[in-house]
């Protein structure tokens, strides 16, 4: 018997409201200045910080210079930041408070040849990782048609009774309830139940 592509679980979330976000390419001068003002600094202070000179900051803050990779350093030491965070855009500042809260047996049941996965939190959308909660019908490796494969990171928590994970660079791992396991899903993987009753697990993948 073979598996239902996995891919189509997350494919099944995105079309429930997820959708790419375009973003315009960042100001890294009105980046800077506005994690300069944010710490409530002034141009002095914030040179002095980083160990420039405030014309050399303030240029940059203008758009009138690019700095380079050691002024990118100083400035990040200077405000307390990786070099990255000076390339990320900022969050919207607002508090949404969303939440989603998924009644026991209430999940979007999605039921394939070898797993019975109850889509979890399925009204959010814009979601960042996928939780479902699976039971898992398949007794041996043999029933899979091959290695299971997706996008993003995986993590896994067994809820009832025993399973053994198989991945593709590793020796199959036998799981018991409480136990966890967390893995780049890009990576063939699949996994088993080896007890009496099927067993349960919880399932959250990262949404790439």
């Amino acid at each position: 018997m073979a598996e239902s592509d996995p891919k189509s679980i997350i494919r099944i979330a995105r079309a429930s409201g997820e959708e790419e976000v375009q973003t315009a390419p960042l100001d890294l001068g009105a980046r800077v200045r506005e994690l300069r003002q944010a710490r409530g600094w002034t141009l002095e202070q914030a040179a002095r910080q980083a160990g420039l000179a405030r014309s050399t900051l303030s240029k940059v803050e203008n758009g009138q210079m690019s700095p380079t990779y050691d002024a990118l350093k100083k400035l990040a030491v200077g405000l307390e930041i990786s070099v990255p965070q000076l390339f990320t855009p900022p969050r919207d500042a607002r508090v949404n408070g969303r939440m989603a809260v998924t009644k026991s047996g209430a999940g979007a049941a999605h039921a394939t040849t070898t797993y019975e996965h109850d889509l979890l939190a399925e009204t959010l959308s814009q979601k960042k990782m996928l939780p479902y909660r699976a039971r898992i019908r398949a007794r041996s490796i043999d029933e899979f048609d091959g290695w299971v494969r997706h996008d993003g990171e995986e993590f896994l928590y067994v809820l009832t009774g025993e399973i053994r994970l198989y991945t593709e660079f590793y020796e199959p791992v036998l799981m018991k309830r409480g136990d966890s396991a967390y893995y780049d899903a890009t990576m063939g993987h699949n996994v088993v139940s080896v007890s009496a009753d099927d067993a349960t697990i919880l399932w959250v993948t990262s949404l790439i």
